[in-house]
């Protein structure tokens, strides 16, 4: 998984270069408002029961919060927010635990479904949605189980202020 190759082809004496990332692996499923997501397994620490969030000022309405996970201070990220769905957390509700450029965060998502070899063959593009459509949180869609997943890219689904707002609020609260 996320392997790189680099490929070099010549044309009129020119070389080109592109740089090709295997999206084939396991992904870790989990829904989100009736649509399920996969994750790519190798960036998931844990998963963790939903737990008392305690809020940190200023932030991002999509920023919950920290936790304390066995000493160390994380923050949370309410995924339904961050992609505009509206907070709603349920019985089923849990924490991902990620490695998200190199924070330790979590994730709030509905629940979380199961883990699935997904080949390259069966993970497409995303789909061009035209201007102000962000998709390059995607790595791509997989097609598994006769169902559609949104493979996410945990790494692109913050912006870098984004990232720079949860680094504030763990450094906050520790």
């Amino acid at each position: 998984m996320s392997t790189q190759s680099l490929q070099v082809m010549s044309v009129d004496n020119a070389a080109v270069a592109t740089i090709t990332a295997s999206r084939a692996g396991k992904y870790l499923t989990f829904f989100l408002a009736g649509e399920e997501y996969g994750l790519e397994i190798l960036k998931v620490s844990e998963i963790i029961g939903l737990q008392p969030i305690t809020r940190v000022p200023r932030m991002p309405e999509f920023v919950r919060g920290v936790i304390n996970l066995r000493g160390k201070v994380i923050p949370i990220t309410d995924l339904r927010m961050k992609f505009g769905m509206g907070a709603e957390d349920s019985e089923d509700s849990c924490i991902i635990v990620v490695q998200m450029r190199g924070i330790q965060t979590g994730i709030v998502v509905d629940r979380v479904s199961e883990v699935v070899a997904i080949g390259e063959a069966d993970i497409e593009d995303a789909p061009s949605f035209g201007a102000g459509i962000r998709t390059e949180f995607l790595l791509g869609i997989g097609k598994a189980g006769g169902r559609v997943k949104l493979l996410l890219d945990i790494d692109r689904v913050l912006a870098t202020a984004e990232i720079a707002a949860l680094q504030a609020a763990q450094t906050h609260a520790e």
